[in-house]
């Protein structure tokens, strides 16, 4: 794998965003709407609580750790479907672009706009809500890295998704957060749910570290073991993601379908 057209992939996504400064906007609209809701809705419950709960650590920080792993997601496949919506595919894999270049392109895409989102987010919670991210302390490591880890592995996999179903399949992969949501316990101990949740929370890196994160503004200790089992699980799914991809794409190019590509469904 060769570095300079992995930066040609990033650099197309600058040039994209210098054109047209409009696509930088959604990177802090809807994470300063999701901040100020929350952080709102927190400082209204922590005025009518007994203050043995601080809502806006347990709220707000889950909210933007979440909102973390959501834009991370979506920044690997949005620099993904800009390739689609401008059917540029046979434009890239006509040169010696090998598939792996490719998709570390999109990564380094989405570090790169997830970083200025998180900016935007710890701005807004820590100046207008007091929101001390910083007190987690090392803690912060583990559970950047696992989010960022496993929203990368998910962005591919959504990326896969369009790349084998065609452009119509997009409507399937915007609500991939808000469907994992339920059983990482962004909001609630994974106790809480059902066996049958809780099973499905086991394969999810965010349920160990919404977990961890609870333990800690508790004042509990928190279990290492689960955060290096998660961590396990988020690099051996980024793995297989990208297995997924590049499987993904030999089958279209060797059945023409990537030459077919068109703005509905493949078959």
């Amino acid at each position: 794998m060769k570095l300079q057209p992995v930066l040609g992939i990033v650099l197309r996504q600058l040039y994209l965003m210098r054109s047209s400064p409009i696509r930088v906007i959604p990177l802090f609209a809807w994470v300063a709407v999701d901040i100020v809701l929350w952080g709102f809705i927190a400082r209204y419950l922590n005025s009518i609580g007994s203050g043995k709960i601080d809502f806006t650590a347990q709220l707000l920080g889950a909210v933007l750790f979440w909102d973390l792993f959501t834009r991370i997601m979506q920044g690997v496949t949005v620099a993904f479907l800009e390739d689609v919506w401008t059917r540029n595919f046979l434009n890239l894999f006509a040169t010696p672009l090998r598939i792996s270049e490719y998709v570390c392109g999109l990564v380094l895409s989405s570090i790169g706009t997830s970083v200025l989102g998180l900016l935007a987010m710890l701005v807004l919670a820590t100046c207008v809500f007091g929101l001390d991210f910083l007190g987690l302390g090392l803690l912060l490591v583990p559970v950047v890295g696992i989010l960022f880890v496993f929203g990368i592995a998910l962005g591919i996999v959504a990326s896969a998704m369009v790349l084998r179903w065609g452009p119509a399949s997009e409507w399937l992969i915007w609500p991939i957060p808000a469907l994992l949501a339920p059983f990482a316990g962004v909001f609630y101990p994974v106790a809480t749910l059902p066996a049958w949740m809780q099973s499905i929370s086991s394969a999810l890196p965010p349920s160990y570290v919404f977990e961890a994160l609870r333990a800690t503004l508790a004042g509990r200790p928190v279990v290492v073991d689960g955060l290096l089992w998660a961590g396990a699980i988020a690099v051996v799914e980024l793995v297989l993601s990208g297995a997924v991809f590049a499987a993904v794409h030999r089958y279209v190019m060797r059945s023409g379908l990537l030459a077919r590509y068109s703005a509905e469904s493949v078959v």
